[in-house]
């Protein structure tokens, strides 16, 4: 007697053809929408200030690999513009701007005699050492609303500039404070060349004119190369 073979089952398919087909079909919009709203976040953050500028900057990164503390980019083209209109070195400033407050990473931008904000004016010398109650190292009794003041800076002769004219010259304020150490330094010599007479006027030390120079001599040894990338990279 002859015995009769079970015909195998055949598995159906976990998901039949026809619901391939729409998944795909549905699948379609959904990625499309999924990469245009990528790339439409991605073309945002590019957008962003100083990110088309410097992402991506293998160049400016390679310089910056020699400084014990990176210049932060944002603050390269402040220290240009306010070289260039008080003909100071921009080195100059990003010098000051490293040993006054390490690029305004200190915890805080107040020091223990008094010196205040990015660039550490004491609030004499920003204001005017002629107000009267200026005297000994500078730190006075001034209000708050007489440091700000433009028209009072002006009265009593001070260095501190409203540079991004909101009427406000604060020297907690990074392009004011930049603008006005580039003023004071220009006053002082350096736009005439004389860095160390400058420098020691800043501050009275001579191992501070030492400390400033030493960076200044660094970045100028960079300087061309790092004003090609800043350049390129706005152009």
């Amino acid at each position: 007697m002859a015995i009769k073979k079970k015909k195998k089952k055949k598995n159906k398919p976990f998901i039949s053809p026809a619901f391939k087909v729409f998944l795909i079909i549905l699948l379609i919009p959904i990625t499309v929408g999924v990469y245009v709203a990528v790339y439409s976040a991605w073309q945002e953050l590019k957008g962003m200030p100083f990110f088309e500028q410097f992402a991506g900057s293998s160049e400016l990164d390679s310089i910056q690999a020699n400084f014990d503390l990176e210049i932060p980019v944002e603050y390269i083209p402040l220290y240009i513009e306010a070289g260039q209109k008080y003909n100071v070195p921009w080195t100059l400033l990003a010098a000051h701007h490293r040993i006054e407050t390490r690029f305004s990473t200190m915890k805080s931008l107040v020091s223990p005699v008094g010196a205040e904000g990015h660039m550490q004016f004491m609030p004499c010398t920003w204001v005017g050492w002629e107000h009267e109650t200026c005297s000994g190292l500078g730190e006075g009794k001034i209000t708050e609303a007489e440091k700000k003041d433009p028209k009072t800076i002006a009265k009593y002769g001070g260095y501190g500039i409203d540079a991004d004219g909101d009427g406000v010259a604060d020297p907690f304020q990074i392009e004011d404070a930049i603008h006005s150490a580039a003023y004071f330094l220009s006053i002082a010599g350096a736009s005439k060349g004389e860095l160390e007479k400058a420098i020691f006027q800043y501050n009275h030390s001579d191992e501070y004119v030492e400390d400033i120079l030493y960076y200044y001599n660094l970045y100028n040894s960079y300087k061309d190369r790092i004003e090609v990338e800043v350049a390129t990279a706005s152009s």
